[in-house]
């Protein structure tokens, strides 16, 4: 019988991690509700402990989602696991995740623990997490960097302890696939009853070896693969989740009786979520989902391609849910075609979010003549995320020319009271910006302004991403709109509010990674 390899996907958790990504309650809640679609096995929702907004997108999570197990992340310390337990008091299928470190690197330098208090550590917080939920999961932090045969002790412990799961995290992207697939089976060896425990792997991609890793893990006897989508994560990412996929899908014959439980027809979906959640573009040529994973340039290989697309592409773009870019829909269509769509692209939308996004296709139609699948994509992505914030733009006019100095007039809602202005500037980008920063009052300084066309033409849709920086909290704005002026626009007032939301939260300044 072919043998499942569990997804553990952490996007909400490390993948939030990635400078600037941060993401607010509701638009964790339509990721969440996207990784379900995906058929993912876990959900890492968080870092309970860490704030108060952690602990809340936690217990959100648990309550909206119940097809897949929630996982939440806890330190050893009690107060750590207790928090996760009542975060996840709600959760059909719970985990509780916990991790220390154990390299000598990290105990001598970060935790200043001798072995033996790190072993006395993880017997405890086990078995108290194994009090909370049938579901455990244990993680040596930087065990890549650790003593093998003291790492054998501690999973011995924590397997003994209750744990169910035992994860050898690659912390800081050191290792390689020969080496790490011989720690695997190590592992699995030296580990009295390690037959009763599924082995999970957590790979950085600092050396760009994550998803190289992660396949040599499981051809060990590695049984869980932890991963974001888009590879999104801390310094250079985690695991991509969709290359890990469709690895395994596309190479049946390497990965014999190996399967996975991933729908691929919503990776890209899923992908285009997250990146407009983030305002992270996917590099074109990411494998799998950047723009340039189906396209074909040289002669050669269009006149194979057309002959037979085996010639140069070893998967399809409809096997990742990738439509094609073709003509939909029109400003004469109504609800009812608009649905019928939206299913047929596996975009399920439902009540205020379908009103929302039906609106913004309408207004969209009558200015764009030739409207595609990709615009679909990204207006319902803008709709599904929309939450209440504290600043909301109402008008725009912009004046510029190579004679006439920039000019932005801008109105803004401000706590729900409209609020105008107007300002001058080097440029009308510049002008806006200069126009909104004083309505909004914010000291943030511009890093990053990108954009993006959504599909090819004249009448294209702009994707407008803005990285902005306060007190040394970076964060993403993303925009979406015809006019690449109110995208901007759009863009830099969302990344306003993501540093309002993160004044709102009460962060604690603890570590939050393994």
């Amino acid at each position: 019988m072919s043998e499942r390899i569990r997804i553990f996907d952490t996007t909400l958790r490390d993948g939030e991690q990635s400078p600037g990504c941060s993401m607010n309650l509701n638009e964790k809640l339509a990721l969440a509700r996207q990784l379900e679609k995906l058929g993912v096995d876990v959900i890492e929702a968080g870092f309970p402990v860490a704030s108060e907004g952690d602990f809340e997108s936690v217990r959100s999570v648990a309550e909206a989602v119940s097809e897949v197990s929630i996982c939440g992340l806890a330190r050893t310390g009690k107060l750590d696991i207790e928090r996760a337990a009542q975060a996840l008091e709600s959760a059909a299928k719970p985990r509780i995740h916990t991790f220390i470190a154990t390299s000598d690197i990290h105990l001598e330098h970060k935790l200043r623990m001798t072995r033996e208090q790190v072993i006395e550590q993880v017997e405890r917080a086990v078995s108290q997490a194994r009090g909370y939920c049938d579901d455990v999961e244990f993680s040596a932090e930087d065990a890549t960097r650790s003593d093998r045969d003291y790492l054998v002790q501690v999973f011995s412990v924590a397997l003994e302890a209750g744990a169910s799961t035992l994860n050898v995290p690659d912390t800081v992207g050191y290792t390689t696939p020969e080496e790490y697939a011989a720690l695997i089976r190590y592992l699995r060896e030296q580990i009295p009853g390690s037959e009763h425990a599924v082995f999970s792997v957590h790979c950085h991609n600092d050396l760009g070896l994550a998803v190289s890793n992660s396949l040599a893990a499981i051809m060990a006897g590695a049984r869980q693969v932890e991963c974001t989508v888009n590879g999104i994560g801390e310094r250079a990412g985690n695991t991509s989740m969709e290359e890990v996929v469709m690895t395994m899908k596309t190479r049946p014959d390497v990965f014999h009786d190996l399967h996975t439980g991933v729908e691929t027809r919503e990776i890209y979906p899923a992908s285009r979520l997250l990146s407009s959640i983030t305002g992270v573009q996917v590099q074109p040529n990411k494998a799998v989902v950047g723009d340039n994973a189906f396209a074909h340039e040289a002669g050669i290989h269009q006149d194979g391609v057309l002959k037979a697309t085996i010639t140069y592409e070893i998967m399809t773009p409809e096997s990742i849910g990738r439509a094609s870019n073709e003509l939909v829909l029109g400003k004469h269509s109504g609800r009812h075609a608009f649905r019928n769509r939206l299913l047929e692209l596996g975009l399920d939308v439902l009540d205020d979010d379908f009103e929302r996004a039906f609106k913004r296709f309408k207004d969209l139609a009558d200015t764009k003549k030739v409207i595609y699948n990709e615009d679909i994509e990204v207006i319902v992505a803008d709709s599904v995320v929309t939450c209440d914030e504290r600043f909301e733009l109402l008008d725009l006019t912009v004046t510029s020319g190579n004679a006439t100095a920039p000019m932005a007039s801008v109105a803004i809602s401000v706590d729900g009271k409209p609020h105008k202005t107007v300002a001058t500037g080097v440029g009308p980008v510049d002008a806006i910006f200069k126009a909104i920063a004083e309505l909004t009052d914010t000291e943030s300084e511009l890093i990053r302004y990108q954009v993006h066309a959504v599909t090819a033409g004249l009448d294209a849709q702009g994707e407008v991403s803005v990285t902005i920086e306060e007190n040394g909290r970076r964060v993403i704005g993303n925009g979406v709109h015809e006019d690449v002026m109110v995208a901007s626009s759009r863009a830099y007032v969302h990344a306003i509010n993501k540093l309002e939301w993160h004044k709102r939260r009460r962060d604690v300044n603890e570590p939050k990674g393994i």
